[in-house]
This record gives C-alpha cells, sequence and structure tokens, in this order.
C-alpha cells in the first residue's frame, strides 16, 4: 500500500467514524498513528514487504535540505494523532462544541490528500526540514 492510499483510507476512516458517532474509531486511529510513529512500523511498509512490492509514496514531494532527522511521514502521523486526538477529547470531555468543525475538515482534508496526491501539512512538514 502506498502513502497515498493511506492517506485516503485514513480519511475515509474519520469521516465514516464521524459520520457514525463512534468517537473509540477515532481514538484506536490515534493509538494506531501513535504506535506507527513511535516504533516506525508502519501500515504501508509492512503491507509492502509482505507482498515482496516497493511502492513509491505517490505523493507530490519536493527535495530539500535535511536538517531533522526525523521521517516526514512519522512527523504526519504524530502530527495528525495530536491534533484529531485533541480536538476530540476537547469536544468530548470539555464540552468545547465549537471545535467540531476541526475533526471534519481533517477527515475531508485527508482525504482529499489521498484523492489528490498533494497533502499541504507533508509538504510542510518537508519543508521544515524533516527527513
Amino acid at each position: 500500500m502506498s502513502e497515498r492510499a493511506f492517506l485516503f483510507l485514513v480519511g475515509a476512516f474519520i469521516l465514516a467514524s464521524l459520520y457514525v458517532e463512534v468517537d473509540l474509531m477515532i481514538y484506536g486511529l490515534c493509538l494506531l498513528l501513535f504506535f506507527e510513529t513511535l516504533t516506525d512500523y508502519r501500515l504501508t511498509t509492512l503491507t509492502q514487504r509482505l507482498f515482496h512490492r516497493e511502492m513509491g509514496p505517490g505523493l507530490v514531494i519536493f527535495q530539500n535540505v535535511q536538517r531533522i532527522n526525523f521521517d516526514a511521514f512519522r512527523a504526519w502521523r504524530l502530527i495528525v494523532a495530536i491534533m484529531l486526538g485533541g480536538s476530540m477529547l476537547l469536544i468530548n470531555e470539555k464540552n468545547i462544541e465549537v471545535l467540531w468543525f476541526f475533526p471534519w475538515f481533517m477527515g475531508f482534508a485527508i482525504l482529499g490528500a489521498g484523492v489528490s496526491g498533494v497533502c499541504p501539512v507533508l509538504l510542510f512538514v518537508k519543508w521544515i526540514g524533516f527527513k
């Protein structure tokens, strides 16, 4: 599975779980993204190893000067897990209902990144200097 397909699936999963209003699915996704960030066992690389196929990310990525020795895809996973999990916790625990828009926006943005192949957050992370 490429990173582009992974983005599409993550976006679709976020939107589906928000639509059926099962917050545990969002929290489970955040835990999966945290696990992938901490261990560097990514679902995309594991499926590529399982099928003995090497696939590129399938996303628009520009080359820049590497200033931080940390993979950009791992940083993206960490950012998404913190922002999505944090907004869901604030909505549910602190009753800040104004944030309902944020998880929906993230779901549509990640789904759109999977469809188009252009992820602005990943481009920004690469621009900062992540590997």
